[in-house]
């Protein structure tokens, strides 16, 4: 197969689980400090790495979240705690509400 390297390049896990990315791989993904991988999972067990592009990220929390972070640093002032009375009243309006993060959105199967 073409693009394979030989002899395959290959790491250890530690107690917990981590490993370096190999040299020849970091560098075929063009990946850099704190990039981000996706691992592939395929049905008859084979795993694909790849990197993940900044673009797949959502563009539109980004700039959100860089609005609020540049308001707090300009507006620190106006920083203020959430008082208990309505932490309760969110806690009484989830309470007992299951949330699955993995599931799909209502549509997104359709």
């Amino acid at each position: 197969m073409a693009g394979i390297l030989s002899p395959c390049p290959e790491s250890t896990l530690t107690d917990r689980y981590q490993t370096t990315v190999p040299d020849p791989v970091r560098k075929a993904l063009g990946l850099n400090k704190r990039d981000k991988i996706c691992y592939t999972i395929e049905p008859d067990g084979k795993v694909w790495i790849s990197r993940i592009d900044q673009e797949e990220q959502d563009p539109v929390l980004g700039k959100f979240l860089d609005f609020l972070a540049q308001d707090i640093e300009k507006n620190p002032q106006q920083i203020q705690a959430i008082s208990s009375e309505l932490v309760g009243r969110v806690q009484s309006l989830v309470s007992g509400v299951d949330v699955d993060l993995d599931a799909p959105l209502l549509g997104e199967d359709e």
